[in-house]
């Protein structure tokens, strides 16, 4: 699978995360720090191989305006 960032944290220094990226097969796939246990515990029906992650709503939302500017889908 290949990706191609859309957007990351701004305050995060150098190509570090949270990120979030478009997979050239149309998946969202977003990078950054795992939750921990006892947050994992409110997670409601996790699948095996699934995780949840941390990322600011501005990542987010960024990720979103690109695109919208590339002119996929949202």
């Amino acid at each position: 699978m290949r990706l191609e960032m859309l957007f990351k944290d701004q305050n995060s220094g150098g190509n570090g995360c949270p990120a979030v990226y478009l997979a050239d097969n149309g998946q969202i796939v977003v990078q950054g720090p795992a939750v921990d246990e006892d947050t994992s515990s409110n997670l409601v029906n996790v699948l095996p191989g699934e995780i949840a992650l941390q990322i600011a709503p501005e990542v987010l939302l960024g990720a979103v305006e690109r695109l919208r500017e590339k002119g996929e889908a949202c």
